[in-house]
């Protein structure tokens, strides 16, 4: 059920904004590394991105225990998807998530 919801969210952003949708990877995980690499950041609860970088494309990875912890509802699950994807897709961009999404955090 996770893992549809997260393609069910992508392919809705990727119908409204194809040119940034396409060129990323999207994954999703169980939990944040307990042991992050050097080069990633610290404290990442519910998701991350990691910029494109030597022939390796951007990439937004969910994390499906933190989110599902913190869903009473499917709804709620639906829309902290949905505002991890954005907030991350922003974060690569440069842009705020409520270009991207104007129903963002509501």
């Amino acid at each position: 059920m996770f893992d549809d919801m997260v393609a069910a969210q992508i392919r809705r952003l990727n119908d409204a904004w194809p040119e940034l949708i396409r060129p990323l990877q999207f994954a999703v995980e169980d939990v944040p590394p307990s042991d992050p690499a050097p080069w990633e950041p610290r404290r990442c609860n519910s998701s991350q991105c990691f910029a494109a970088s030597h022939g390796i494309p951007a990439r937004v990875v969910l994390y499906r225990m933190p989110i599902q912890s913190r869903s009473r509802t499917k709804l709620d699950m639906q829309l902290i998807i949905r505002d991890e994807l954005v907030g991350r897709i922003g974060e690569l961009y440069g842009r705020r998530p409520e270009e991207i999404d104007p129903d963002w955090g509501l």
